[in-house]
């Protein structure tokens, strides 16, 4: 069931959003060579207890998860793309590292990715992060009432396409509200013009993810992390947006 916020249950999101964005703000500055992937974690574990937030993921089990999660970060590294279980396993130079983080404040969920390369970066994965990032500039830009959902999905595939990368439809963004995912489905690429009309109300959570030479997926034997068929690498890139009778709210915006 698709549910519309009123504005003031959009307000009320501004915290988890806030939240959740200073969690990803600090572990992008806390990615370095030599830095354990459950180092990352006890940081977001640590700042939840601290804000007496609530993790969406630590008991998180979905038809497709192996197990429920029982970590609060979703870190996702070179050919990892999606829902990357963290385990004992330090940063390397050059190392590509998504991170995935939902949480709720006071009832309200917000739900964000970012990724970032540890060290001396090679240009191919500068080029695929950036590509994430402009498509989710490109259909935050589209997450406006009148329009259709297709016309988010579609600019965001044209970024993707233009660039040279196939798209994945199996996952994409997702309704947020008092759980982490919700209707409607937001794929990755699609029509201009078709799908639901969007309202003001609709808070969703758009997400371009991209492997480098690829569009298909496994499960790894953790029973969670999405690796690349081809052991190309991945890059994430997220944002929960509501949208307004002014236009797309982002938030979950961080601080440069």
């Amino acid at each position: 069931m698709i549910e519309l916020r009123t504005p003031a249950e959009i307000e009320a999101m501004r915290p988890a959003g806030a939240f959740v964005a200073s969690v990803l703000a600090r572990l992008r500055d806390e990615i370095a060579v030599g830095v354990n992937l459950l180092e990352l974690d006890a940081i977001a574990h640590r700042m939840i207890r601290e804000r007496g937030a609530e993790s969406c993921y630590i008991d998180y089990h979905p038809s497709f998860g192996a197990m429920p999660f029982g970590k609060v970060l979703c870190t996702s590294v070179n050919d990892a793309v999606l829902h990357g279980l963290p385990f004992d396993y330090p940063i390397r130079e050059g190392d590509v590292v998504s991170v995935d983080f939902a949480a709720a404040v006071d009832g309200w969920v917000a739900d964000s990715a970012l990724t970032v390369v540890a060290g001396k970066a090679l240009e191919p994965d500068l080029r695929l992060i950036a590509t994430t990032e402009r498509a989710l500039e490109a259909g935050i830009a589209q997450a406006v009432a009148g329009n259709k959902l297709g016309d988010i999905s579609a600019a965001i595939g044209e970024v993707c396409e233009a660039a040279g990368y196939s798209v994945n439809l199996d996952f994409g963004g997702h309704g947020v509200g008092r759980t982490m995912h919700g209707d409607p489905h937001v794929p990755n690429n699609g029509r201009a013009g078709r799908g639901m009309k969007l309202r003001p109300g609709l808070v969703i959570a758009i997400e371009p993810w991209l492997l480098a030479t690829t569009d298909k997926l496994y499960t790894d034997e953790d029973g969670w992390t999405l690796r690349s068929a081809d052991g190309s690498h991945g890059a994430h890139s997220e944002h929960t947006v509501a949208i307004t009778e002014d236009g797309p709210l982002i938030l979950t915006q961080r601080a440069a």
